[in-house]
């Protein structure tokens, strides 16, 4: 499945960004990459206010695309046209809780999520990044390796 996000829609259904906070892309991208990662889903994420617009290498990462609308186009308008254009369908969902968007999406034949339901989706993907299936330790193997530090000092040796 490939997702077409409308970003910055998304960023103000997340409880704990913020669309005032410089950094919110990014951290975006990072939970956005999480769950490719997880779910095996390409995603590209459009956003406003791009400088020269396109795509953002520097900002792209693994499983997900990120695109800016150029100066004097909103990410609406990219994401339309980005609609228009899709050749299978049934391949693609967009994320968006935005009337016209969900509009030309259904018009189209395309899947709709509304942000709020991804929103979730990305809440319930934990945060730290680790390898698939690798669990956290457990109260007791924290406490095991605490006594281990302390009778061994701090540089592991008796």
């Amino acid at each position: 499945m490939k997702l077409l996000v409308d970003g910055h829609n998304l960023i103000g259904q997340m409880p704990d960004l913020s669309l005032s906070d410089p950094d919110d892309e990014e951290q975006l991208v990072s939970r956005l990459q999480r769950y490719a990662t997880r779910t095996g889903h390409k995603v590209t994420a459009v956003f406003d206010r791009g400088t020269w617009g396109g795509a953002s290498p520097s900002l792209s990462r693994a499983g997900v695309e990120v695109i800016f609308a150029p100066a004097g186009q909103s990410a609406d308008r990219v994401i339309i046209n980005r609609i228009r254009r899709i050749q299978d369908r049934t391949a693609w969902r967009v994320v968006s809780s935005d009337r016209a968007i969900q509009a030309e999406a259904s018009w189209a034949g395309v899947a709709i999520q509304r942000s709020e339901e991804l929103a979730t989706e990305l809440d319930l993907a934990p945060l730290a990044d680790s390898e698939p299936g690798e669990q956290p330790p457990s109260q007791a193997e924290v406490e095991a390796w605490l006594a281990e530090f302390s009778r061994t000092g701090r540089g592991g040796k008796p």
